[in-house]
């Protein structure tokens, strides 16, 4: 990477230029493209405060704290167990999504109680 920062991986032509001419050239272009209509002029995005930052890192807290997920030890019986392990590697993570599930289907519920 630090070699194609510093252009040593191709070698130089005089005849392409340097890269901050070809930057000039890009910038131009762009300058033409905006003048004719065909690109809209790029708008400065707004400084980030201190006060937005704090806001994010809340945000992000509270939605990795929403994610985080929560250890549960349930007994089943060993037919219950033998057939969750057939399901292959990753049953814990399937049996999760079937609770999941079940819980928010009323019907479900319903015939457990």
């Amino acid at each position: 990477l630090q070699y194609a920062i510093q252009g040593k991986l191709v070698e130089q032509r005089p005849e392409e230029g340097t890269g901050e001419e070809l930057y000039r050239q890009i910038q131009a272009e762009k300058q033409r493209l905006i003048k004719a209509g065909k690109i809209k002029k790029e708008k400065a995005l707004p400084e980030i405060t201190e006060e937005m930052m704090e806001q994010f890192r809340r945000v992000a807290k509270e939605k990795r704290e929403e994610r985080q997920k929560q250890v549960l030890t349930l007994r089943v019986s060993a037919e219950t167990m033998k057939k969750a392990k057939s399901l292959g590697k990753g049953y814990t993570g399937i049996l999760s999504r079937i609770l999941e599930y079940a819980l928010n289907d009323p019907e479900i519920i319903r015939r457990c109680l």
